[in-house]
């Protein structure tokens, strides 16, 4: 099978409030596409349930993640006989299990109305084809989901036009997405209807989630297809973007050009061995990394990237992404498109500076604009990261004065930008228990100091080098060794109430156990807190395997996230949520890599299915961190230019690099559980440490390893074979 055969769009469907198997959309739409689309079979953030089995329609959408919510959304659905424009009104039965759910298309048969619908995307445009029966009352509906919308249809020209406002936040008033549907069959009829199901047989209306119906005599060997562009500046624009990524071509050549476009972004990682369940979680996990975040630009008649700014509602020249959850992202996915796609990144960041110019502070969660979302500002690590990776093209300057900006001034109340508590933490050298979440915004604030060191050396700024680097070991001020945890301190110095079940406030998502371990970019310093290896170590193995309690704290209930690591098996270690994603790697820089690659490959094949993921599936971090840990391959510490090494879960990968290079990965076994990586060659020599920097994998070549059944008893590897040297730590 070819990867793209093997992904599984509707692996973490399965969701709801209560409990998160991925919380993910069977998104059809192409790498990094600026809208998406997905079927709906219900109103509201869960708008699409694997269980369900009746279908309300096809639904553009820009939503990246339940919690977030959707914008500038709308409807397409087909019908046959009497209008009823509503969500339920319309439903029409579907066998999910009969429907093609694929990165380049989704095709259902509309049972109700003897319809197939099927769709096939462009990044910013769509092509629809219906199959109606032999009638005179062949529909295609167009429903703005929330919001002003406006909408009219102009039988002369075979389209409707319009636009929606509908959003959630995170953009201005003036804020619409903007929409053409040029259609292949004359328009017989139409009507416009409101919310309220009101209609009227006129061109236009404009209210509150305004839509139109148009209806078409047909015939059953004749389909009706529908070529539909969006845009976030015009419906002009729309029409451009129409004309330049569909023109004259039908539904059959649109679609194949979409299975070429993922062809070759999935065949940049090709596996071999494994299990075929390995094999097509791999490509799954791989499909939901190349979704997000968002291009956010359009062309113009020149040929010339434009985009409207949710940050101060004005139309720019340049790229600008959106729809990003840092806090979840840095971890995994942007080392991985550092490796993989370079250029890409290289573009994505020049859209993130873009943002911080236009706002004036880089965006803390970004859909489209400014969201008060979680803890930190990541987004020092997303650029930290790709330049100390070697990747160039964007603004670095730029990007490093908006980085330097919310370190050292007080930004946004609300949390939209900057940190809060930052007057704590330059003060005190960590944020008092007077604030909420005040733990996990201390030791974000230190390592995103520590990112912000890397930026300032590079572009030869040492003094500022050494602030950061110094405010870098904040961490520190909050580990109390009396109860072995990161804990809350209040002005004074005091150290705040402490319990060691306890998730929220004073940490985030999570306790005591999941949140202490924060400290990528000093482990050796973290490991000397604990009181060296052994007992590091013996604090890892405690928190994967004692039973998962928590108390439910200031949420009041059990949260999705807590229900999740109660069900998962492994103790403390709650891999539903990033806080401990990089934690089972920590075993590696304290000396026991067998430890990493034991739980490691637990997770990997007992928490990962086709179906589900263990929890949020966060814009493609729980992907990335399935993808990496699968190839052998793991960024500790974003901002540092190193990968750790694990025990590959297949025999062979190869991942096609820039410039024609490739790097393979090949996984000798021998033994009945081979897990345990013993021996690494680079290039055909001996491998001794236990990281690789990147540009050597940058550089392509064949990295092997040989994978035993026999655990590695290694707490007398030498400093110099870790991930960060213990002799020195990774702080100077």
């Amino acid at each position: 099978m070819s990867s793209i055969e093997q992904v599984n769009l509707l692996q973490g469907a399965n969701s709801y409030f209560g409990l998160s198997q991925g919380n993910c959309l069977p998104l059809t739409a192409l790498p990094f596409g600026l809208t998406h689309w997905s079927p709906q079979t219900a109103e509201g953030p869960w708008l699409f349930d694997g269980r369900a089995r009746k279908l309300q329609g096809v639904r553009a959408t820009h939503q990246p993640s339940p919690w977030i919510g959707d914008y500038g959304h709308f409807v397409v659905m087909a019908q046959v006989g009497t209008l009823r424009p509503g969500n339920e009104e319309r439903a029409s039965a579907y066998r999910p299990e009969q429907s093609v759910f694929r990165p380049d298309g989704f095709a259902a048969d509309l049972i109700r109305y003897d319809t197939r619908l099927e769709m096939t995307p462009t990044e910013r445009c769509a092509v629809f084809r219906f199959r109606f029966p032999t009638t005179d009352a062949a529909r295609v509906i167009l429903d703005p989901c929330a919001g002003e919308s406006w909408v009219r249809v102009e039988p002369e020209r075979n389209r409707v036009v319009g636009y929606t406002r509908g959003k959630t936040g995170g953009a201005p008033d003036n804020f619409a997405c903007y929409f053409v549907a040029v259609f292949s069959h004359p328009i017989a009829g139409f009507v416009t209807f409101d919310g309220s199901k009101k209609q009227q047989a006129e061109a236009e209306w404009s209210g509150t989630r305004a839509g139109a119906a148009v209806t078409f005599a047909t015939e059953s060997d004749r389909p009706v297809e529908m070529q539909i562009a969006t845009s976030f500046i015009s419906i002009a624009q729309a029409e451009r973007s129409l004309a330049r990524e569909v023109g004259d071509d039908g539904f059959e050549a649109i679609r194949a050009r979409a299975q070429q476009v993922w062809e070759q972004a999935l065949g940049r990682i090709t596996v071999e061995g494994g299990t075929e369940t390995q094999q097509r979680v791999f490509a799954s996990c791989l499909y939901r990394t190349l979704l997000f975040p968002r291009k956010w630009y359009e062309y113009d008649a020149e040929g010339d990237p434009i985009h409207f700014s949710p940050y101060d509602g004005q139309v720019h020249a340049g790229v600008l992404y959106a729809d990003n959850g840092f806090w979840d992202t840095y971890r995994t996915v942007y080392p991985l498109l550092a490796l993989l796609m370079p250029e890409q990144l290289s573009e994505i960041l020049e859209g993130w500076t873009q943002a911080c110019r236009e706002g004036g502070w880089f965006p803390q969660w970004a859909s489209p604009g400014y969201r008060a979302c979680m803890v930190g500002t990541h987004v020092d690590a997303v650029i930290a990261d790709a330049v100390v990776r070697g990747v160039r093209g964007f603004d670095v300057e730029r990007a490093y004065e908006g980085m330097r900006k919310h370190a050292l001034e007080v930004g946004d109340d609300a949390g939209n930008y900057g940190r809060i508590g930052i007057t704590d933490y330059l003060k005190l050298g960590y944020v008092a228990a007077r604030y909420h979440e005040s733990v996990a915004r201390s030791l974000d604030y230190a390592y995103d100091d520590f990112c912000i060191a890397q930026v300032a050396e590079a572009l030869g700024k040492p003094e500022d080098r050494a602030l950061f680097l110094e405010r870098a070991r904040n961490y520190a001020h909050l580990y109390d060794p009396a109860v072995g945890f990161m804990r809350a301190r209040n002005l004074d110095g005091s150290w705040a109430d402490f319990r060691e079940f306890q998730w929220g406030s004073p940490y985030v998502e999570g306790g005591p156990w999941q949140s202490t371990w924060a400290v990528p970019h000093d482990p050796a310093g973290l490991i000397a807190l604990f009181g060296g290896r052994e007992a590091f170590v013996a604090k890892l193995e405690r928190m994967l395997t004692q039973p998962p309690h928590f108390d439910v704290g200031v949420y009041g209930f059990e949260i999705h996230e807590m229900t999740e690591m109660a069900c998962a098996g492994f103790g403390q270690y709650a891999h539903s949520n990033q806080p401990v994603h990089h934690a089972l790697y920590l075993f590696t820089a304290a000396g026991r890599p067998d430890r990493t690659q034991y739980w490691v490959h637990r997770v990997l094949t007992e928490l990962y299915t086709p179906d589900v993921f263990p929890g949020d599936e966060d814009n493609g971090e729980m992907s990335a961190w399935y993808v990496l840990s699968a190839l052998g391959i793991f960024p500790l510490c974003p901002g540092h230019p190193s990968w750790t090494l694990g025990a590959p879960l297949f025999n062979r990968a190869r991942i096609q690099l820039p410039q024609g290079k490739a790097l393979v990965i090949e996984a000798e076994r021998t033994g009945a559980n081979p897990i345990y990586a013993q021996r690494i060659s680079l290039n055909g020599a001996e491998h001794a440490a236990l990281w690789v920097d990147h540009a050597t994998l940058a550089e392509g070549g064949v990295l092997r390893v040989t994978v035993t059944d026999t655990p590695t008893c290694a707490p007398s590897y030498p400093d110099e074979a870790l991930p960060f040297s213990l002799s020195t730590h990774l702080l100077p």
